[in-house]
């Protein structure tokens, strides 16, 4: 139904996490009959930040430079290094605005049954890194999912191997909910995790 050039516009677009069909096609239609100009910018931004976006050579945050702002910054506490699984995690840590410490982006989490191992996910230039630096602490910030915690054990031996400190951030009841509304699994976790007070 669709010519080929917009139904190629149509797939590539479908390519983007969380655009289905119609979504792509919604998308599709707006940019060739009213927002061109638009679509005229938004390709010319996506070929600049596909040239000249890297990873750090510190911590594998995206960035424009060799070194991210964060990892350059003189007044973040450099002892202690959050581990995650993607960028978009250290901004979401970062907005939260309570952590001062440096990151080390994972881009993405142990997973054997699909070949991602410790060489996929940078477990070696972590550990380059917790070596290198004068490291005391690693906050394992990474997902509530098999994958997630596999990966947070995996790190964890690898870290008190090395004599540091390793912490987990806290996972249970998210603030303001209502403990009718929480999931089993959610509930269970917050309960074997409980703190004194």
């Amino acid at each position: 139904m669709l010519s080929p050039l917009i139904q190629e516009l149509v797939d590539a677009l479908r390519t983007l996490p969380g655009v289905g069909p119609k979504s792509a096609q919604r998308m599709a239609f707006f940019v060739l009959t009213q927002a061109q100009e638009k679509g005229h910018y938004l390709g010319h931004i996506l070929q600049k930040a596909i040239r000249q976006v890297k990873t750090c050579q510190r911590c594998r945050m995206l960035c424009e430079t060799d070194v991210c702002s964060i990892c350059k910054h003189v007044q973040r506490d450099k002892s202690i290094v959050c581990v995650v699984e993607s960028p978009a995690n250290v901004i979401a840590i970062e907005n939260a605005g309570m952590y001062q410490g440096l990151y080390f982006v994972l881009s993405g989490h142990l997973s054997p049954i699909d070949g991602i191992g410790p060489e996929e996910i940078g477990i070696e230039q972590f550990i380059q890194r917790i070596e290198d630096e004068e490291v005391r602490e690693v906050v394992l910030a990474l997902s509530a999912t098999v994958e997630g915690e596999a990966t947070a054990y995996y790190l964890v031996e690898l870290i008190k191997k090395r004599g540091l400190k390793a912490t987990r951030i806290a996972h249970g009841i998210p603030l303001g909910g209502e403990l009718e509304y929480v999931d089993e699994g959610t509930l269970a976790k917050a309960l074997l995790d409980r703190t004194n007070i």
